[in-house]
């Protein structure tokens, strides 16, 4: 088989350059390496690769600092300490028939419980929110509750930085810079609920217990499930 051409091509790579007005992007022609570099691929219709950003910063990078909330925000904006606010990931609170549960017919409860102190942020539930409702939905075909508990009042801050293929072009700042706004989150103390879920019967309560526990390895901090029956 003839070997692939793949690694003859050359690669985009930016190389900070200092000159009179600050730092400037230059590019350098390199030769194209074999495997992953960091910084990923860029959209170049080459496919050479290029540095950029990094689209999602790690959930343990928040999930258990402590943290002051940072959610002012007013209607007018000389008055917000916020003035741009990200986008709301999670797009529904309350699925299933509500109706029913109201009337009584879906007595088992089952609820995800904190055991610690942690932020979640709104990727990690809305994540959470799809696989469950999906399950529930094609099991039970409307007989079912389902209620995301916290609302991501707390805007996390990230200082972005840029980032090359080496180790040596990675983009040094200042240390505890507050850094821009870049995603929501919910601020849990231990014991608060996260997911809430009520189903018909017992057999129902074991495949929503099912789904819950395959859910537990989305979420960044220990938590348990608990479970009741309503009793009108």
């Amino acid at each position: 088989m003839r070997r692939s051409r793949v690694y003859a091509k050359t690669n985009c790579v930016a190389k900070l350059q200092k000159s009179e007005r600050g730092l400037e992007l230059e590019e350098v022609a390199q030769p194209r390496r074999k495997g992953r570099l960091r910084g990923g691929n860029c959209s170049c219709p080459l496919g050479y690769r290029c540095p950029r950003m990094a689209s999602l910063r790690k959930a343990t990078a928040y999930s258990k600092k402590k943290v002051v909330p940072y959610t002012r925000v007013s209607k007018k904006k000389s008055k917000s300490y916020i003035k741009t606010v990200p986008q709301q990931k999670i797009v529904k609170f309350a699925m299933g028939n509500e109706q029913m549960f109201n009337n009584g017919k879906l007595p088992n409860i089952l609820k995800v419980v904190s055991t610690e102190k942690v932020q979640i942020s709104h990727n990690a539930l809305e994540a959470c929110r799809q696989f469950i409702n999906k399950k529930l939905d094609k099991e039970f075909s409307g007989q079912y509750l389902f209620k995301v508990i916290p609302f991501p009042h707390h805007i996390q801050r990230e200082n972005k930085m840029l980032t090359g293929a080496g180790a040596d072009r990675m983009q040094t700042g200042m240390q505890l810079a507050f850094g821009k706004a870049s995603g929501k989150s919910a601020i849990l103390k231990p014991n608060k609920r996260i997911f809430f879920v009520a189903v018909a019967n017992s057999k129902a309560e074991i495949f929503a217990r099912k789904t819950l526990r395959q859910v537990k390895s989305k979420l960044p901090c220990k938590s348990k499930i608990l479970s009741e029956i309503k009793t009108t």
